[in-house]
């Protein structure tokens, strides 16, 4: 609580910082375009409203000679997937010395390559499910594991080409090695795990709420559960023990300080209670650029715990830095 309030301090005495000039990342050419065009349409809105000084920009190749010239005093970075997210950008607005939002390069990096990810929360005692990194040009014929399994790409965001191989299935899906995967060329095979889907933001040293997402029509969280309206309901809070809830909360703090993010991050969990309320937990994996709009579920868990979309706009813009 101690936590949340000194934010609450730092978004009163930012004030009178109101007409700083924010850049606002948004587009670029990732899978993720579409995502983060709402992302940045979203934010540039509501920083426009809390009196910033807002430029637009749609990124593209030129995008460094454009900040160059534009020399923001802050960059709110709403991009998703590469370039946006995987230390690119970041280092790009390192090189210019301009104040950015969200992670710096190297967490941005692990966090963006599921594996390696993995490896950091697993030496710092995060749970994680059993897991191998093939390459899609050599995928076994055999199943790699026991059914059932996930396949994902090892660096995308937004479910794109996840596939849920079950048990009943009786060879590996054979997209992974054809023309049409356009995910890269490593693939995390991992141990897929049942249970209930919670998610928990972290807000520079606080903890915000769990929330569980409820796919509706779905089998898993996947693209059109997160952006088509009525994919997915979100409750917040979630309805699990206060014990578990405080698990989630501390590993998705540990998480965060574990690969060094800054700004807010959202760490995604798999809990198995249907054996007993212990059950299990397993951290999925850990988002440096979640989805900024109103509705989104990090807004959403700042809203939870008394932030406008405003407000927590206006944290990020005062707590972005040239090193992050």
């Amino acid at each position: 609580m101690v936590q949340v309030l000194e934010c609450r301090v730092r978004i009163i005495l930012g004030v009178s910082m109101s007409r700083k000039h924010v850049a606002v990342l948004m587009g670029g050419f990732s899978s993720e375009r579409p995502v983060s065009l709402s992302s940045g349409a979203a934010c540039a809105d509501a920083l426009e409203a809390e009196g910033f000084q807002v430029t637009r920009i749609d990124v593209d190749r030129d995008v460094s000679a454009k900040l160059s010239a534009l020399r923001p005093d802050v960059a709110f970075n709403a991009l998703h997937g590469p370039f946006g997210e995987d230390g690119l950008i970041q280092g790009i607005l390192e090189y210019l010395e301009i104040p950015y939002t969200h992670s710096g390069v190297l967490a941005s990096a692990l966090a963006m390559d599921k594996s390696k990810a993995k490896s950091v929360a697993a030496a710092a005692g995060i749970p994680v499910a059993a897991s191998q990194v093939i390459n899609r040009f050599s995928f076994p014929a055999e199943h790699p594991m026991k059914p059932p399994y996930v396949v994902k790409p090892v660096r995308e965001g937004s479910s794109f080409g996840v596939v849920i191989v079950q048990e009943d299935q009786s060879r590996p899906p054979q997209i992974i090695g054809s023309s049409e995967w356009r995910y890269g060329e490593e693939v995390l095979v991992e141990r897929y795990i049942h249970g209930r889907e919670l998610t928990c933001g972290v807000m520079g040293d606080a903890v915000l709420g769990v929330t569980e997402i409820v796919p509706q029509g779905h089998s898993f969280y996947d693209y059109d559960s997160k952006y088509v309206a009525g994919g997915s309901k979100h409750v917040i809070p979630a309805k699990i023990s206060p014990n578990i809830y405080q698990k989630i909360q501390s590993l998705s703090l540990r998480a965060h300080q574990a690969i060094g993010c800054r700004g807010v991050s959202r760490s995604d969990f798999r809990y198995d209670d249907r054996f007993s309320e212990d059950g299990e937990i397993i951290w999925l994996e850990i988002n440096t650029q979640p989805g900024m709009t109103p509705t989104s579920l990090v807004p959403e868990m700042a809203g939870h715990a008394g932030y406008s979309f405003g407000e927590f706009l206006r944290w990020m813009v005062e707590d972005a830095s040239c090193s992050r």
